[in-house]
């Protein structure tokens, strides 16, 4: 099988996605799919749970997220943009790009340019 997928969102996902980081590495094993990718909006929640279970499992698991951008010039136009982490530094990358989207606005939302 050649497909994987690469947006999936986690219950960490409030109102948008709705199974646990392990059971979704579960499902993907059941499946047989050969990846998974988890890509919860504005962070990385599930990350550890899902890593987890997809050693234990044997799933190659791919680490990213959604993340709200706002355009240049336009202050309350926003966008998604998914990223996914390709190795360690886009891993450390795609941290410092979260928290810095976190610090820079209220509690409970993100923005990064």
């Amino acid at each position: 099988m050649s497909y994987a997928p690469l947006w999936v969102k986690s219950n960490f996902s409030f109102l948008e996605g709705a199974s646990h980081p392990a059971e979704l590495v579960e499902r993907a094993h059941e499946l047989a799919l050969p990846a998974l990718a988890l890509t919860d909006r504005d962070g990385v929640y599930g990350v550890v749970q899902a890593h987890t279970k997809a050693r234990e499992l044997g799933v190659p698991l791919l680490v990213g997220a959604e993340v709200t951008v706002e355009l240049a010039g336009a202050p309350a136009t926003t966008r998604r943009v998914l990223l996914l982490a390709q190795d360690r530094p886009g891993w450390g990358n795609l941290c410092r790009l979260l928290s810095a989207g976190r610090q820079r606005c209220e509690k409970g939302s993100s923005r990064v340019t």
